[in-house]
Order: structure tokens, then sequence, then C-alpha cells
């Protein structure tokens, strides 16, 4: 049974206008000096997407 004080905004699926949509969680372990720098970053999520990726795209370039 529905929650009668819900929001049915909360029932629509989520859209993306990313070209991969991100489906997937990691846990990573860093030291408490790096987490307060990356929660002091405007948006820290997408921060750590972006950090991901640039030393992924480096990596491809040393192969």
């Amino acid at each position: 049974m529905a929650n009668p004080k819900g929001n049915p905004e909360n029932l629509k699926k989520f859209t993306t206008d990313r070209e991969e949509p991100l489906t997937e969680k990691m846990n990573i372990r860093m030291t408490k000096t790096m987490k307060e720098e990356v929660q002091q970053q405007h948006n820290p999520p997408e921060f750590c997407k972006e950090a991901i990726q640039e030393k992924l795209d480096r990596n491809k370039g040393q192969e």
C-alpha cells in the first residue's frame, strides 16, 4: 500500500542526458584529509567521477 503522505513525484523514473547512465556504485578508502578536501568541492560526486576519468584517460595514452 502506498504511503498516503508520500510524494507521487518521487515515483517517476529518473532520466539522464549522459551518453552512458550512472548505474554502478563503488566504495573507496581514503585519508581523512582527502575526504575533507573532496567534500569541500562544489559537487563532490561529480568531482570524483571527473578525477577518475582523467586518470583513466591518462593511463590509456600510456599503453
